[in-house]
């Protein structure tokens, strides 16, 4: 069996032991698991309605996740898409209402600033692991508080709507992302996530940057024997990876929001990770389990009505999921050291 296949087959046994594990959880609330799974397809693709729902709860989580691959697959792990995210949709939305832009131009320069804005904040950790060798899951992640909290901040302080929420004014109509269809908010975001996914793949497996990020992140004594500056590369792996986490909050901005609030997008980017790590690292799969979270997350909006179960019961499910596939990658970690390598292989 190749290596590929053992990983693929690796991560389904987890998913699958997860959802065991969820079964039984739902069995201690006197509910059915078939029950609550069956209500969780209804509420996820029972009609076209809900199937555009549940892609647009998947379109943040796919963005995040093509981030996390770009990491993945350079050896470092990004835990700070999160806070990238946030950073990127509170950058296009003082875009957005800030600006007076034609229609088309005003948009692109929205998503832009979130690109922007995304890199610039993952500059920092990346800095520190170059400079000084820091562990970037550790300043990655204590990142994600520093920018949820600057961005509540500002909106509050600087930016909130008079008499409103705890939110922005609205952006101009001419910074929408345009919508697929009338009946939902589903937008341009998905066709975005799709085709960053594509070209991130065909770049990984086609180009020589795409071969040497993977070499770097693979092998990377190999790739510093081969020429390349490795610690270069994975500062600018980093860079890429904030960038596209920035704009997943552009494309939830501009897209969906349409103005900026405290917690727009709770747990996206935390999703996109596990979801990357589902896939193996691989941006292509990432669309599928992106697809499986988006579902879980708009299938549990029918739960509470039609079951006993509570909508938290898939908090627990995703939690089980990110334990088996964290036991995974540690495995896999454990046999590259052993191997020999400082980093996993995506």
């Amino acid at each position: 069996m190749s290596l590929r296949l053992r990983a693929i087959l690796g991560q389904v046994i987890a998913v699958a032991f997860a959802l065991a594990l969820g079964s039984i959880v739902i069995l201690l609330i006197d509910e059915s698991p078939i029950r609550v799974f069956t209500t969780l397809l209804r509420g996820a693709f029972g009609d076209p309605g809900k199937v555009a729902g549940t892609l647009l709860q998947s379109t943040p989580i796919l963005i995040s996740g093509v981030a996390a691959c770009i990491a993945l697959r350079g050896g470092m792990f990004n835990v700070g898409v999160e806070g990238q995210l946030f950073l990127g949709g509170f950058a296009a939305a003082v875009v957005g209402f800030g600006l007076d832009l034609p229609t088309g131009l005003h948009m692109l320069v929205g998503l832009a600033a979130a690109i922007l804005a995304g890199a610039v904040w993952v500059a920092i950790p990346a800095y520190f692991r170059v400079r000084f060798n820091t562990n970037e899951v550790v300043s990655t992640i204590l990142s994600n508080y520093v920018a949820i909290l600057l961005t509540s901040y500002f909106t509050i302080f600087l930016f909130k709507r008079p008499g409103g929420w705890s939110e922005t004014p609205p952006i101009l109509t001419s910074a929408h992302l345009p919508e697929l269809f009338d009946f939902s908010r589903l937008n341009w975001g998905l066709v975005i996530g799709l085709v960053l996914a594509l070209l991130t793949a065909w770049y990984f497996r086609n180009t020589p940057g795409g071969y040497s990020v993977s070499m770097t992140g693979s092998a990377p004594r190999f790739a510093e024997y081969g020429g390349v500056d490795i610690k270069k590369r994975g500062f600018w792996v980093l860079i890429a990876s904030g960038a596209v986490g920035g704009l997943a909050g552009g494309v939830e901005t501009l897209g969906v929001h349409h103005r900026f609030m405290e917690g727009f997008a709770p747990g996206f980017g935390f999703d996109g990770l596990i979801a990357a790590l589902l896939a193996n690292g691989s941006p292509i799969g990432t669309i599928l389990t992106a697809l499986f979270f988006g579902a879980l997350r708009s299938g549990s909006l029918l739960l509470e009505t039609d079951t006993a179960a509570s909508r938290e019961i898939i908090t627990v499910i995703q939690a089980l999921i990110i334990l088996s596939v964290s036991a995974q990658v540690l495995l896999r970690r454990r046999g590259d050291a052993q191997g020999g390598e400082r980093r996993w292989k995506f």
